[in-house]
């Protein structure tokens, strides 16, 4: 028999409701709990409103968000096609030939456009919101001034000292230690006034200072001075950089690429943002693996009974698939797998079990 339009439609639109309404509570949870962690970071700082943390708790909701959506489609579809057997209404498409692919597939379909939504729209609406609630934790809540940007024409870093502050420029980063090539150093007094440079051929950090070689010393109130090595103060840490460095969640997924370039050829490391690109550009065959789990619990709640079964069996699968989820990324960072396959492994596993389990659910 072959599933009539307005059946696969129903079928669609039922699916996508529940699912809707799940992914809405769990936001809704999400905005309170941050809400409430942001209340806590922020008692106390000044210039921190209850209207300013509200509004940084509503620029993180997209972000976390994200994360929960394919717990959401599990959830969710589980419901959904409980409900369809409550009503009767699988029983009856089933005794009228309708198979088990047939009636699960609008929802495959409303998973994998949900999944594309999520890939061309959502992604880089959610990555411009929490660059921006990233801005804020740091001007208000963290009150740190030191960040870094890599760019095109190299790496910047900005740093405040009792002096001033100061902006360096490198070529790219070198791969011993924390060490720079093509450096300049642009000095600013304490009105942002500029104050002179330092040019060098490489720069080394250790702690409290910058070490540089081959250096040219210019001051606006003095003659040019070269130096073999030279020592500028510097209240950076690597670990303050590291931390400063973009988050994969601020960068869009139609801006990763160019960003992945960009980062190795500065120096970086770029396997993380890789992995993020390949998780991403994977939420479509997620989303699809959480429908089938959702069927494979929903086909045992109708034809052996039991609720708890259902609710044991999805609670398991969540777990299941945020361990593989956490296991592959894990190795694909210490470089034990590559990252496409670090980003795909957890849905192609579950992907293969859940069809396994329907096939020996449905033919036996």
């Amino acid at each position: 028999m072959n599933l009539s339009w307005t059946l696969s439609r129903y079928l669609a639109r039922q699916f996508f409701a529940v699912v809707l309404i799940t992914f809405g509570i769990f936001v809704t949870l999400i905005f309170i709990l941050e809400l409430v962690e942001l209340l806590r970071r922020g008692s106390g700082k000044p210039g921190v409103t209850f209207d300013l943390l509200a509004l940084m708790a509503l620029m993180e909701v997209p972000r976390t968000g994200a994360r929960t959506l394919p717990f959401a489609v599990l959830f969710g579809g589980m419901a959904a096609f409980l409900r369809l057997s409550r009503n009767n209404e699988l029983v009856v498409a089933r005794a009228a030939g309708v198979s088990v692919w047939q009636f699960i597939a609008p929802a495959l379909a409303v998973a994998f456009i949900a999944g594309s939504f999520v890939v061309t729209v959502y992604n880089p609406v959610a990555a411009t919101l929490t660059t921006r609630y990233g801005q804020l934790e740091t001007r208000y809540l963290e009150q740190r001034t030191s960040f870094v940007t890599v760019s095109a024409n190299g790496l910047w870093l900005r740093q405040a000292d009792p002096n001033g502050q100061s902006v360096v420029h490198a070529q790219r980063l070198d791969g011993t230690g924390f060490s720079l090539t093509g450096v300049t150093i642009y000095l600013y007094g304490l009105e942002n006034d500029f104050i002179g440079r330092i040019d060098g051929a490489t720069a080394t950090l250790h702690p409290g200072y910058w070490e540089l070689t081959d250096v040219w010393v210019t001051m606006i109130d003095d003659q040019p001075r070269r130096f073999d090595t030279y020592r500028q103060e510097t209240s950076l840490t690597e670990r303050q950089i590291e931390e400063s460095f973009a988050r994969e969640e601020t960068i869009s997924f139609w801006e990763l690429p160019q960003f992945i370039a960009t980062a190795e050829a500065a120096g970086f490391s770029a396997r993380r943002y890789n992995i993020y690109f390949h998780q991403i550009l994977a939420t479509p065959a997620l989303l699809c693996t959480m429908v089938l789990v959702a069927a494979v619990f929903s086909l045992r709640v109708t034809r052996m009974g039991g609720m708890l079964t259902m609710v044991i069996g999805g609670i398991a699968a969540g777990f299941l698939v945020y361990f593989l989820g956490n296991l592959s990324i894990a190795l694909g960072l210490s470089g034990i797998l590559p990252p496409p396959l670090a980003a795909w492994a957890p849905s192609i596993v579950v992907m293969l079990l859940g069809l396994a389990v329907l096939f020996h659910l449905e033919d036996g």
